[in-house]
């Protein structure tokens, strides 16, 4: 293939969706598809890769690339390069917002706030206690709870105006004070803006934020209130790269189509420990 007709697959397996997003060489989407995690992780990977590159028309056999992240990547056997969350988030950021900048993943697991440099490299990666995470694992619960499908979260809870306390230093605590309050009678509005500012709360506790915020990650997407909050307490700005889920993908797409052609080692690139 010529540089012009280059094409890769990114793959972000995540916990509760799976990403994938076929690039152009130019940097433009081709083709994408996200699906809900279920079952085994290499059954959902096959269907939304089949699905994204469908959405493209591409075959498997034309890629120059394929790169897997996110927390289930060693079930991409396929993948001809592995690369970090954090590298890979960074990265998508950065394909749309070339500045330094300090990038918010919100996933299902635990929030992150990676620095990145003028030239989309992590620098710093700061991330919660162990027990504050599963952010986007705890919404969905709260829906269950809630008996609504987490897509209207967002929307039962720009019914209310008024909070419910839930507690955001535990996920496991944090879902127990969901019971408790229906167990009471709150309001369901109340609860599902409690949520939303618990999931808040668990980012403003990490810090770290510096010049220009920007959001990734499927919270980012369905969940935008949770930004409203953040920039409400914090006094700062803070805004969604397009398509957040997807961004994860999108960084893990770019490095494979880089990758092959660098003469540099993935350590000169990014922080130890974010390649392998």
């Amino acid at each position: 293939m010529s540089g012009d007709e280059r094409t890769s697959l990114g793959l972000d397996v995540g916990t509760e969706c799976i990403k994938a997003v076929v690039l152009r060489a130019d940097g433009s989407i081709c083709g994408n598809a996200v699906v809900p995690r279920a079952g085994y992780f290499q059954d959902r990977v096959a269907e939304v890769q089949a699905v994204a590159l469908d959405d493209a028309q591409v075959a498997e056999s034309d890629l120059a690339g394929i790169c897997a992240t996110g927390f289930a990547d060693n079930c991409v056997a396929h993948a001809t390069h592995y690369l970090g969350e954090s590298a890979c988030h960074a990265l998508g950021a950065f394909h749309y917002h070339a500045e330094p900048m300090s990038v918010i993943d919100l996933g299902g697991r635990d929030p992150k706030i990676i620095h990145v440099d003028d030239q989309g490299r992590p620098t710093a990666i700061h991330a919660l206690r162990r027990c504050a995470a599963g952010i986007g694992s705890f919404l969905i619960f709260a829906a269950r709870q809630l008996d609504i499908h987490p897509t209207h979260l967002q929307e039962m809870a720009n019914m209310s105006d008024r909070p419910a306390d839930i507690g955001s230093y535990c996920s496991i605590f944090s879902g127990q004070d969901i019971l408790e309050k229906l167990r009471d009678g709150a309001r369901r509005e109340d609860i599902a803006l409690g949520c939303i500012h618990s999931i808040a709360d668990r980012v403003i506790e990490i810090g770290a934020l510096e010049g220009t915020v920007r959001v990734t990650g499927g919270v980012a997407e369905y969940f935008p209130g949770v930004l409203d909050v953040l920039a409400e307490r914090t006094g700062i700005a803070i805004t969604a790269v397009p398509q957040p889920i997807l961004a994860g993908a999108v960084g893990a797409a770019l490095w494979a189509l880089r990758a092959p052609r660098s003469r540099r080692t993935p350590e000169d690139h990014l922080q130890q420990g974010e390649v392998r």
